[in-house]
């Protein structure tokens, strides 16, 4: 399958550059009959829109989807569901000075050695622009999840060494940052700006916490929940790490502290903690479905910085243009959209899982 695709009963197929005509997406597989309108993707891409804040690219984007297919009458098909996003605000000549250095902590190099051509305007493909297509596509798969009682709580949980205390699902939409934790997006922003004023730039970590999930949802072996999270939370750029549940700190736990022990209540099996992240065996098991994402420092700085030509000569870059200080605050919804890819994808698949859900479906009762 071509690197651009993502899902196999739904997928998702990325495409467009950074600063070419537009980018965009195409979903296949969308169940008919979710009502969509533009306005509901425009939502999450207004989320991850530049120029909203200090600590984003001051690039002047409208991002305005244009729904191009699959959409009848504010329901959708069953047919390939296609949007696009026009770019309207490239400063192509601001990476005249890149076309043949590679830029430190960038796919320059990589990509020239992939395919013996690259496009250094933005990083072409492997700009962050991409994420366009997917939060189009995530957008659509969350109007289905919530519909089904599934919603996600996605957020920035530290900045560098800043990280949250408290957790106030009101706060994330009152801060640049979407942090739950007032004190600490007020200590994260003083630090932002400090590495601006250094010319330098800081990494984070996001959460999300999806509730409402239902047991038994993710593929065993190789298409396990937990597992297609983590590859499509690293295909995002500048992630770095991923953590399902307690993540690293389970390492240090003895197995009496790490199981989740299970009790009825109401007739329900539920767990009295949640050291998992909502996932056993690769499949969910009812509670709350957790990771985190860690992402690094954006790569693009204004300091000098020691590189190499494509010709082999060893020469020094200072970086100019528009660049985010910090990638973390835009990449919340591309966090939370790329879980809902997942999740829709896997209940696609999983209603075949059982001959009762085909009989519902297939066999008439007289």
């Amino acid at each position: 399958m071509a690197g651009s695709v993502f899902g196999t009963n739904l997928t998702i197929s990325t495409w467009g550059e950074s600063h070419g005509a537009g980018v965009g997406v195409v979903i296949d597989g969308v169940p008919a009959g979710i009502p969509l309108l533009s306005e509901d993707i425009q939502k999450f891409l207004d989320r991850r829109r530049p120029g909203q804040s200090a600590f984003t690219t001051p690039r002047k984007e409208s991002d305005m989807v244009e729904i191009l297919s699959g959409v009848y009458e504010g329901l959708t098909t069953g047919c390939p569901v296609s949007m696009m996003i026009r770019n309207a605000d490239q400063h192509s000549k601001d990476y005249g000075a890149l076309e043949h250095v590679y830029r430190p902590g960038h796919a320059d190099y990589t990509y020239a050695m992939k395919y013996g051509i690259r496009d250094h305007r933005g990083g072409g493909r492997s700009s962050g622009r991409e994420t366009i297509g997917r939060v189009s596509a995530g957008a659509l798969c969350w109007k289905a999840l919530n519909y089904m009682g599934i919603f996600a709580q996605t957020f920035t949980r530290s900045v560098a060494d800043v990280e949250i205390s408290e957790f106030k699902p009101d706060e994330i939409s009152r801060n640049p940052l979407y942090m739950p934790d007032q004190k600490a997006a007020e200590k994260a922003s003083k630090l932002i700006k400090e590495a601006m004023k250094e010319g330098d730039s800081l990494g984070g970590v996001v959460e999300c916490r999806i509730s409402g999930v239902p047991a038994g949802i993710g593929e065993p072996a190789f298409q396990k929940l937990d597992a297609l999270l983590a590859q499509a939370m690293l295909s995002i750029g500048a992630a770095k790490g991923f953590e399902m549940g307690d993540g690293f700190l389970a390492s240090r736990l003895k197995g009496s502290e790490n199981n989740d022990s299970f009790r009825m209540e109401n007739e329900n099996v539920v767990k009295t903690t949640n050291h998992s992240g909502g996932v056993l065996g690769g499949i969910s098991d009812g509670s709350e479905v957790c990771f985190k994402v860690a992402f690094k420092p954006t790569p693009s700085i204004s300091k000098p910085q020691e590189t190499v030509t494509d010709a082999g000569e060893d020469t020094t870059i200072t970086i100019a243009g528009r660049h985010d200080p910090i990638i973390v605050p835009r990449a919340v919804v591309v966090v939370e959209s790329m879980a809902g890819i997942v999740l829709l994808d896997l209940m696609c698949r999983g209603a075949g899982s059982r001959l009762e859900n085909l009989e519902k479906i297939y066999v008439s009762v007289d």
